[in-house]
């Protein structure tokens, strides 16, 4: 369990945490409210400690750790902070209307034959689909979504 210097109940004028009787640099990590002009940049040191000290955290927080815990306050706010810095290095872009359908079609155990003969194109305009060489109409992009189990938001790329 780390305490801080002096036991004072915040970081806000302290640069070391005691840690299992060793003195442990604190990063300061600062969260601002988001803005679309002014949004706080998070720096790969802030990030490496959140993710450390999210391990540190883990084991002391459950599901029935009271949400006013200091722990699990401090667990929240570095999750944050990997949340928001992970978004901006690590995007994941959504799947095209090709990676849609073929995943699709992994997920259903389907092959482009029996798909076309389900929603009556033929198998090569399948491919097209698969290829990326082509993309459905709202028809055929609705018996998709209706055969495959795909939301129409998915479809959309909404």
């Amino acid at each position: 369990m780390c305490s801080e210097r002096n036991n004072k109940d915040n970081y806000d004028n302290h640069d070391k945490l005691f840690c299992q009787n060793k003195v442990v640099q604190v990063v300061p990590v600062v969260v601002k409210k988001k803005s679309s002009r002014n949004m706080s940049k998070i720096t790969k040191e802030q990030y490496e400690f959140a993710l450390a000290r999210i391990e540190e955290l883990l084991p002391l927080v459950s599901d029935e750790t009271p949400a006013n815990d200091r722990n699990a306050i401090e667990l929240t706010m570095m999750s944050d902070v990997v949340i928001d810095y992970e978004k901006e290095h690590f995007p994941i872009s959504k799947p095209s209307v090709a990676e849609l359908i073929e995943l699709s079609l992994e997920e259903e155990g389907m092959t482009q034959k029996q798909l076309a003969q389900e929603i009556g194109v033929s198998p090569s305009r399948i491919n097209d689909y698969v290829s990326g060489r082509a993309e459905p109409t709202l028809k055929i992009a609705r018996l998709l979504c209706r055969v495959l189990n795909i939301t129409p938001a998915q479809m959309l790329g909404c």
